[in-house]
């Protein structure tokens, strides 16, 4: 469930989590049980994790008491299965491995989960019918195993599949590595008995409590003990009253039996129907009393100890920052290109817009007239042409879901994401900001010379990089696409008032909207920079009395526009692209505060059990106590 793994991922300093070398094994490790052999395998422990969840009625309602599963699966849609499994190799697989090692690599993963014949299939996206559920969730594992872990966590392997389907993905999980004591912890919702069969080991959980953590074999068969007194034999259910019924599937018949949602009688019998609360309190009270439970505890002590003695030592076992930012980029630009919402339907608009905005204010001249609808025409674009940089807010939020994914994975740094985010954007914002701009530009007859139309291309460039670096930083902090575009738009919302054209500079009020409102608005920047552009060193004539007179671009500069001449339009420009900068670096520190600060912000909602406010860590190295 994805409030537990979010404490497992986000708050480790509330339980203790042992990782360590567990025994030699040749095949799954039992926790009830112990033996020798010569393949490393790895074991994962845990005690005491807990999480409490409001109920809406002023209470809190227990998720977990003392175990959890982990939830987690984002899959850039407009790649191929090739394509996203490969991308993964060459960022999970080291440096030492050459390209080709790592495409063998990914196209063999590919194979072990049955994907073969859909390689070349787009995993969605616009216009594509994509992948199923199945598929999807069959990718994202090729993507987890492709480093060959020890320790391999799956949530619902088998969502959205039929029991043929189900059958044949977790036999092949199953399969994986078998002789490299490889662990597998899955959660499953109803497994088909053949799927059930394959499981070594079985957890059940009823609202967080731990019903049963033990072999599998000993919560549903039943042989003849030894000892009237060797509770292990029985079947725990049987042992408890509630035997499976022949020819019923295990699964459904444990998931029935702790299940409270509709508080329906179980029979138990010769002792009569029993509430599902009192079943399962049964449940748990037994199992806590066995030496199921004895030996799991003492298992977990024992491997605690090994890992204690096991010396970690860091490996570069994952490709380089320079290599990271590469085919982060690459893999971005595929994203970009496929995309159309991510630019190319913003370029459509762009260029309907700039030829609405060339052919209103179509070949302006040089008159005195013109100098206020040169200023309007300059306003809209510096303004509106970059405010609609908020348009791709959604493809953001998806790029930020996919970058948290594999950043909790370690797959790479969020340097690394910074960087190849903002080189990827480039070249299409350059699109975005040319062509349109071209024919802004010519249609209205704006100033000529090629340095100039550069000086107006170049701002435009500048100012949509930095929206959409404002709108990253957006995303990182609201993950919801409503709240995030009204955010942002709220936002340019106060730069634009702020920004010296609707209220000139001189007429402001001080505080807030001239200190500091206007000069962290980059739109006062983009206003004086393209006026300099378009007026300075320039001549407009008007007739006044019948008079000709001439009125110089630096007068309507310094007296209309109030602009600070000290200064080139260049520095102008400077200012902004170092914006771009600040803001690309606000998002990489506020991406890692978040990392830091998110858990604790949840865990003033998510509150923990008062039994355990004070102290939720537990040695494992005590003797456990019944």
């Amino acid at each position: 469930m994805e409030a537990s793994a979010y404490l497992e991922k986000q708050n480790p300093q509330e339980v203790e989590i042992t990782i360590s070398h567990a025994p030699p094994y040749h095949k799954p490790v039992n926790p009830t049980s112990s033996s020798s052999g010569e393949v490393d395998g790895v074991s994962l422990t845990w005690k005491d994790l807990w999480l409490t969840v409001p109920d809406g009625k002023g209470k809190t309602r227990p998720v977990l008491e003392g175990a959890y599963v982990t939830q987690d699966e984002t899959l850039i849609t407009t790649l191929t299965v090739r394509e996203s499994v490969y991308y993964s190799a060459l960022l999970q697989l080291p440096d030492s491995m050459s390209k080709a090692e790592k495409k063998e690599r990914a196209e063999m993963t590919i194979r072990e989960m049955g994907l073969q014949d859909s390689m070349d299939t787009r995993i969605g996206g616009w216009g594509a019918k994509g992948l199923s559920g199945g598929q999807k969730r069959r990718v994202s594992i090729c993507i987890e195993i492709l480093t060959r872990p020890k320790l391999l966590f799956l949530d619902e392997p088998t969502s959205g599949l039929d029991s043929a389907a189900s059958y044949y993905v977790m036999s092949r999980i199953a399969r994986l590595d078998e002789h490299q004591g490889r662990t597998i912890i899955a959660s499953i919702h109803q497994p088909c008995s053949e799927v059930f069969d394959l499981f070594h080991n079985l957890c059940l959980l009823s609202s967080g409590r731990t019903v049963y953590f033990g072999d599998t074999s000993s919560a549903k068969e039943v042989s003849k003990p030894k000892k009237q007194s060797s509770v292990l034999l029985y079947s725990f259910f049987a042992f408890n009253g509630f035997p499976c019924p022949s020819f019923q599937n295990p699964s459904d018949h444990f998931l029935r039996s702790i299940n409270k949602d509709f508080d329906e009688d179980i029979e138990q019998g010769s002792c009569g129907r029993k509430s599902s609360e009192e079943v399962i309190k049964t449940l748990i009270d037994s199992y806590r009393s066995s030496t199921t439970y004895q030996d799991v505890n003492n298992t977990v002590t024992e491997i605690y100890k090994k890992g204690l003695e096991v010396n970690d030592k860091k490996k570069n076992d994952h490709a380089s920052f320079s290599t990271q930012c590469l085919v982060l980029t690459r893999r971005s630009l595929v994203n970009m290109h496929r995309d159309l919402g991510y630019y190319w339907l913003r370029l459509g608009i762009y260029i309907a817009i700039c030829l609405g905005l060339g052919t209103i204010f179509f070949d302006l001249g040089s008159s005195y007239s013109s100098i206020q609808a040169r200023s309007s025409m300059l306003m809209f674009v510096a303004t509106f042409l970059t405010f609609m940089a908020i348009g791709g807010f959604p493809s953001f939020v998806e790029d930020m879901k996919v970058f948290e994914s594999e950043r909790l994975n370690g797959h790479y740094t969020t340097g690394a994401f910074v960087i190849a985010n903002t080189l990827s954007s480039m070249p299409y914002l350059v699109l975005v900001s040319l062509i349109p701009g071209v024919l802004a530009y010519y249609l209205a007859g704006l100033r000529e010379g090629f340095d100039h139309f550069a000086y107006f291309a170049s701002t435009l460039f500048s100012c949509m990089l930095l929206v959409e670096s404002l709108m990253m930083i957006v995303a990182s902090l609201v993950p919801n696409y409503l709240m995030g575009i009204i955010a942002g738009a709220g936002i340019q919302g106060l730069m634009i008032l702020g920004g010296g054209f609707f209220r000139l500079p001189n007429d402001l009020p001080h505080p807030f909207w001239k200190y500091p409102l206007y000069y962290v608005a980059f739109h006062k920047y983009a206003y004086q920079g393209l006026f300099k552009n378009e007026f300075q060193g320039e001549e407009f004539m008007y007739y006044e009395g019948g008079v000709r007179k001439v009125v110089d671009g630096e007068y309507i500069l310094r007296e209309k526009w109030q602009v600070e001449m000290g200064y080139s339009k260049w520095i102008d420009l400077v200012i902004i692209l170092g914006m771009v900068v600040i803001s690309r670096a606000l998002f990489w520190v506020i991406i890692k505060i978040v990392e830091k600060v998110k858990p604790g912000f949840k865990g003033l909602i998510f509150a923990v059990p008062k039994k355990h406010s004070k102290q939720v860590l537990v040695n494992p190295l005590a003797t456990p106590s019944h």
